[in-house]
């Protein structure tokens, strides 16, 4: 006797063809997520603000420009407002001559400042080879990374070269393609595909996690600054990287001085846990005790943790040039 055939499945069809459908589309939107997308359309500067008389777009190209007699008060950006930039990977191509540029991104907007001012990460783009590419913080700690070099930095701010190596060195009044990969607080820069800069922040009251995609002009002589091929991949939200799991070499040099800081300096959004620490605490008064007497003018030095100017023997200047130190700030009468 024939046993009656039954169905062995654990849905009906229609119910498999909605499963798959829904596999497919969970599949697809994933994909796609993970796609570039090029955030100029190559016309206009549509999703872009920025100073009308600094920014247009020339045959399908973004072009910034200044004027050596019109110096501008402050370096301007151009802003993407399509959102913010957490984890990315981000390609640019970029030609620049005169002054200089930079690609901002996780940053913050300084209505403080004036304007379409931007401080944050940046990736310059600069004439000289060693700064070309190079970790920037505008408005904030200055000079990170070096072209050519791996650093980390520790909570307290202290910066550790890991690696140096020769700087990748580029026209840069040639097209050249820029890429900035940010996971969590380790940071790569790259020029047509050659690493530029490797930096792990670890300073948890001055990196930033987020923020906003800029593009520079720079105050100062005259400058002009060509964009295209703006292409953007989200990357997913990673653990950030710990002491513990990335430690201080033994062999790490600690980078002395201090970063160079802009010249209109202006706080940026404090962090929460800054803050937080920065919280006055009820104390119980002290007797007043007079005030100690400040060094005199120029006392630099182990007072100060040798916060002193480069020593002139230490810049490399072009042929036929010289360096004269004017002036050293000493740090506790002048900060």
């Amino acid at each position: 006797m024939a046993r009656p055939r039954t169905n062995s499945l654990p849905f009906t069809p229609p119910q498999i063809m909605k499963t798959i459908a829904a596999i497919a589309f969970l599949v697809l939107g994933s994909c796609l997520s993970a796609e570039e997308r090029n955030l100029f359309n190559g016309k206009d500067l549509t999703g872009w603000d920025g100073n009308p008389e600094l920014w247009s777009v020339k045959d399908g190209v973004i072009v910034g420009t200044t004027k050596g007699d019109a110096p501008l008060p402050y370096n301007q950006f151009l802003v993407w407002r399509g959102g913010t930039v957490k984890n990315f990977e981000l390609r640019v191509s970029v030609r620049q001559t005169g002054n200089n540029s930079g690609i901002q991104y996780r940053s913050a907007e300084l209505d403080s400042v004036g304007k379409w001012s931007i401080g944050g990460y940046q990736c310059d783009i600069h004439p000289t080879a060693v700064n070309n590419a190079m970790v920037y913080d505008e408005r904030g700690r200055g000079i990170v990374a070096k072209n050519g070099q791996q650093v980390i930095v520790d909570p307290a701010g202290t910066k550790w070269l890991i690696k140096e190596v020769t700087p990748v060195d580029v026209n840069v009044s040639d097209w050249n393609e820029y890429k900035i990969i940010a996971q969590g607080n380790h940071l790569i820069h790259q020029v047509n595909g050659k690493t530029t800069a490797d930096f792990i922040d670890h300073q948890v009251s001055e990196r930033e996690l987020e923020g906003l995609l800029a593009f520079q002009v720079h105050r100062g002589p005259a400058m002009k600054v060509e964009i295209k091929d703006v292409f953007l991949k989200e990357l997913p939200d990673g653990e950030l990287l710990s002491l513990e799991q990335n430690p201080i070499p033994k062999d790490a040099k600690k980078i002395e001085g201090a970063a160079s800081a802009p010249k209109n300096p202006a706080p940026r959004k404090p962090k929460a846990n800054a803050l937080a620490n920065a919280m006055p605490t009820q104390q119980p008064e002290k007797k007043q005790e007079a005030p100690k007497p400040k060094p005199k003018q120029g006392a630099v030095g182990p007072a100060i943790n040798e916060n002193k100017a480069t020593p002139v023997d230490r810049i490399k200047v072009p042929k036929d040039f010289q360096v004269e130190l004017l002036y050293s700030v000493p740090g506790q009468d002048e900060g």
